[in-house]
């Protein structure tokens, strides 16, 4: 039976699931009808708000930031010291259950710690531990280490919770403009954020090894396969290579990368803020970048980490402008100041209470990370939509931003533009796990839903 659920559910995703980047493309032209039918503005305005530096042009810098939390942590993962602690702990696993619940429980820690670093490591570790465990299922195990990401917005490097902290500002340069901003102690280390990821810590290694097949349909992979590519010999003869591969240069950077850093924290700490609440997307990119030269131990090496984990960037250097101008014509007015986002944003308060509206902007986040597959991005299109809405019912700005970062890593499960990093590290294809990330699906989304109805009464 369940065999043939996951199976359908292969199919449906094979079948009707393009790129992401046409997504962007569909949507772009759906906003573009919608929002003149709405505001009843006329198409050269429209096409004015899609296309112009607020628009198209409008999410450079923060596409510039997203791009590097995956490079930054890409980068990190491919690390000699990162590989051989991954090692270590795949030899911890010497059985089937082992196997998924130590994958598991690994690849949510490290997507909390940072979405571009976990993906990697994650997929690193499965293919270690299928070294050590050759009966293990082999896609539940690339599946495993990729359900960890089913948490990452909820963590350190989560977009929205990170920019909501330095201040989000809709509507710039007009008369509805609006700031808004809550502590990373609203959001990412807020007590009822921390219980959902704690029981999806605890309780979804067990989820993924209930799903094992018998051992009549487990599908094992030969360990010789598996094995690593040797690693790069640099030669070192002329006086670029030498200057490129010094250690005193390595030195230098990795001291004042990490002076910076403590002096930043220093700084925080003086003047009684709370370090938690001092996170944003530099500083944590910033320090991911000096982590990463440091554990590389030589600056030739990281950049040929940096290379190679580039290509992996490649969807958000391409979709963002698109979905930037999906926010430029969401938010531009006519001579009412009457926007398509403002329309919206009026709907969902005529239908929802404080209680449910956290709730609803989960499942329609979920949704809409169908067609924009990126948190940032979809923060772009919802984020003028769901904040104002938020503050009108008297919703706390933190506990709304959530809702959609939420729902936008929930459906990432059977979304799969995420998944390919590790799926080219594992050598498989989509649609070999994604069967088994359908139940995970299932039950993250109903540890949220309860989440957010138990955060709206007791928080």
């Amino acid at each position: 039976m369940f065999k043939k659920f996951t199976n359908g559910c292969v199919r449906v995703v094979n079948r009707w699931l393009p790129d992401p980047f046409l997504f962007a493309v569909i949507l772009s032209f759906v906003v573009y009808i919608a929002a003149m039918l709405g505001t009843h503005q006329g198409p050269i305005a429209m096409l004015n708000a899609w296309g112009n530096s607020k628009g198209f042009w409008g999410l450079l810098s923060f596409s510039m930031q997203m791009a590097l939390v995956l490079v930054l942590g890409n980068a990190m993962a491919s690390s000699k010291p990162c590989k051989k602690a991954l090692r270590g702990v795949a030899g911890l696993a010497h059985n089937n259950m082992q196997a998924i619940v130590i994958t598991t429980f690994v690849s949510v820690i490290c997507c909390w710690l940072n979405w571009g670093f976990g993906l990697i490591a994650g997929a690193l570790l499965a293919k270690e531990v299928a070294k050590r465990v050759p009966t293990v299922d082999y896609p539940l195990l690339i599946a495993s280490a990729y359900s960890g990401f089913v948490i990452w917005h909820a963590g350190l490097s989560g977009s929205i919770p990170l920019q909501l902290n330095g201040g989000y500002t809709i509507f710039k340069g007009t008369a509805q403009e609006a700031t808004f901003q809550a502590a990373t102690t609203d959001t990412i280390f807020h007590p009822m954020n921390l219980i959902m990821i704690g029981v999806i810590l605890i309780l979804m290694p067990l989820v993924n090894y209930a799903m094992h097949p018998d051992k009549e349909h487990t599908i094992t992979i030969d360990p010789t396969l598996l094995q690593d590519e040797e690693e790069k010999v640099y030669e070192i003869n002329t006086p670029a290579e030498k200057l490129e591969n010094s250690k005193i240069l390595w030195a230098l950077v990795v001291i004042a990368g990490f002076a910076y850093i403590v002096y930043y924290f220093y700084t925080v700490v003086k003047a009684g803020k709370n370090i938690a609440g001092a996170l944003d997307l530099n500083i944590v990119n910033f320090i991911f970048m000096f982590l990463g030269i440091l554990l590389h131990g030589n600056l030739r090496r990281y950049v040929d980490a940096i290379g190679e984990a580039a290509a992996g960037a490649a969807g958000i250097l391409l979709q963002f402008p698109f979905y930037a101008g999906i926010m430029g014509m969401m938010t531009a007015g006519n001579a009412d100041g009457v926007s398509l986002a403002s329309i919206i944003s009026d709907f969902f308060v005529n239908i929802s209470t404080p209680v449910t509206f956290p709730l609803l902007t989960f499942l329609s986040a979920g949704i809409v990370n169908f067609f924009v597959p990126s948190g940032g991005g979809q923060w772009a299109v919802q984020g003028p939509i769901v904040m104002p809405t938020a503050q009108a019912m008297g919703i706390d700005s933190g506990r709304a931003a959530m809702a959609i970062a939420w729902g936008d890593q929930w459906t990432n499960m059977i979304q799969p533009f995420w998944a390919l990093p590790a799926l080219g590290v594992a050598k498989l294809s989509a649609k070999n796990i994604m069967g088994y990330l359908v139940i995970v699906l299932l039950f993250t989304g109903v540890v949220a839903c309860l989440g957010f109805l138990a955060w709206a009464m007791w928080f």
